[in-house]
């Protein structure tokens, strides 16, 4: 199974374009996002082409292929909008025989970690390429805007 991470669209239809474009040309199996789908939130600039609705419009058909968590940013209202769960502080991902847990980073982090195990993997979003530089000898990083919107594909014989 592939898995591709992605995080921080922050409402931006133009990096939601280029998030879905490199999810269909890795083939992959699930997309897991990392929090702050659709808000900017008050600390941020508003991103290229801000349209949350699109967004909505791009990934509640997808709500089959996404697996999401919260970020800082999500609202109960986010919830109202999406045809998939995203208030949920991380998601435990059973990958052959790892977990991940996949978290936004705000509550969940290197510095206040999650139930893990030996072995178990963390991915969260603010930190998202340096826990798989760590982790992963193969996978491609496709920076989408800087500090934010990363997409890792992940294959199975790079764990």
């Amino acid at each position: 199974m592939k898995l591709m991470f992605a995080s921080d669209i922050h409402g931006s239809a133009y990096y939601c374009r280029k998030m879905l474009e490199a999810y269909q040309a890795e083939e992959a199996d699930r997309l897991i996002l990392l929090g702050d789908i659709l808000y900017h939130g008050p600390r941020n600039d508003l991103p290229k082409e801000y349209a949350p609705k699109e967004v909505i419009a791009m990934l509640n058909p997808m709500k089959n292929d996404i697996c999401a968590v919260r970020g800082n940013c999500e609202a109960e209202v986010d919830q109202m909008v999406l045809d998939f769960p995203v208030m949920a502080d991380y998601a435990l991902i059973l990958y052959g025989e790892r977990n991940l847990y996949a978290t936004h980073g705000h509550i969940y982090n290197e510095n206040n970690l999650p139930p893990l195990k030996n072995g178990d993997i963390l991915r969260q979003s603010i930190f998202l390429y340096r826990a798989w530089r760590d982790f992963v000898s193969v996978a491609r990083l496709v920076r989408l805007r800087e500090n934010a919107a990363h997409v890792v594909p992940v294959r199975d014989q790079t764990l």
